[in-house]
C-alpha cells in the first residue's frame, strides 16, 4: 500500500474534523443548558426560602456563638429581633437610590443587652432631609439580616477615613466606629418601618429582588444545540450529494466508447 492510499485527502480530514467539532460542540451546549435549568432550580428554591423567611415571625438575632455559620443562602432576609440600646454618636450614612430617589442609608450601632454589637440600617433619608435622632433607652428593633456588603457599591469603594460609604461593609464601619471586633455582628439589621412615622428615616425599603434569567439561557445554549444539528444536516446532505454526483459521473464516464 502506498502512501497516498494510506493517507485520507485533504477533503475527507477536514470532514472528519468538522464532524468532530460539530460533536463536541453539540454536547457542550446541552450541558450548558442542562446546567442552566439546574441553576434556575436552584434560584426558585432560593426565593421559596427567602419568601418564607420574609413572612415568617421575628426570631432572636444569631448569638456570637452562631456568627461564624452564618451565609447568605441559609440566613440572609431571615426575619430576626435584637434588643439593646443605640449609640447615640455613632451615625454612619452609605450612598442610597431607592423608589424615593437619591439619598443616604442611615446606620447606628446598637449594643445588645449582652453587650454585643450590632449594626441597625434604621432606613432611607432623602439628600436634604434632616433625619429623626434613635430612641433613647432600651429598645427592640426587628427586621431583616442583611450580609455585610464589603465591596463598595455604585461602581466606588468605600473610603473609611474620610466617611464615604458607597456600601454597608460592617466590618470597615465597626473598625471606623471604633467597636470591638471580636462583639460586633458580623451581618446588619434593615429596620422595619415604624407605623404611623411619616418623617425620616423611612424604614421598611429592603427591595427583595433575585435575578432569574436563567431559563432564558438555557434556550439559547438549546437552541445553539440545535443549529448544530442543522448544521450536521447540511454537512451530510451536501456530502451525499457530492457522492452521488461522483457515482453519476463515473458511471457515465465508464459507457463512453473508446474511438476506433
Amino acid at each position: 500500500m502506498t502512501d497516498a492510499a494510506a493517507t485520507p485527502p485533504p477533503r475527507a480530514r477536514w470532514r472528519v474534523a468538522f464532524a468532530a467539532l460539530l460533536v463536541f460542540a453539540f454536547c457542550g451546549f446541552v450541558v450548558l443548558g442542562v446546567w442552566q435549568l439546574q441553576r434556575m432550580a436552584w434560584k426558585h428554591d432560593l426565593i421559596a426560602r427567602v419568601d418564607a423567611r420574609i413572612h415568617a415571625a421575628a426570631v432572636p438575632a444569631p448569638s456570637r456563638v452562631q456568627w461564624p455559620a452564618i451565609t447568605e443562602a441559609d440566613h440572609g432576609y431571615r426575619r430576626i429581633r435584637v434588643a439593646g440600646h443605640f449609640l447615640q454618636d455613632r451615625l454612619v450614612r452609605t450612598q442610597a437610590v431607592t423608589e424615593l430617589g437619591g439619598g443616604f442609608w442611615l446606620l447606628q450601632p446598637l449594643q445588645a443587652d449582652n453587650g454585643d454589637y450590632v449594626l441597625v440600617n434604621r432606613g432611607f433619608v432623602p439628600a436634604g432631609a434632616t433625619a429623626s435622632r434613635a430612641p433613647r433607652g432600651r429598645v427592640v428593633v426587628e427586621g431583616l439580616l442583611r450580609i455585610s456588603e464589603p465591596k463598595g457599591g455604585f461602581l466606588r469603594r468605600n473610603v473609611p477615613e474620610q466617611d464615604r460609604w458607597y456600601s454597608r461593609d460592617v466590618i470597615a464601619i465597626a473598625r471606623r466606629q471604633e467597636l470591638p471586633p471580636a462583639r460586633v455582628a458580623p451581618f446588619f439589621i434593615d429596620a422595619d418601618a415604624e407605623p404611623g412615622f411619616r418623617g425620616w428615616p423611612r424604614g421598611g425599603m429592603t427591595v427583595v429582588k433575585f435575578r432569574d434569567p436563567h431559563l432564558s439561557y438555557a434556550l439559547t445554549w438549546f437552541g445553539m444545540a440545535l443549529l448544530t444539528l442543522v448544521a450536521a444536516g447540511v454537512l451530510v446532505a451536501s456530502e451525499r450529494r457530492l457522492r452521488d454526483d461522483r457515482r453519476r459521473h463515473s458511471s457515465q464516464d465508464t459507457h463512453v466508447l473508446p474511438p476506433g
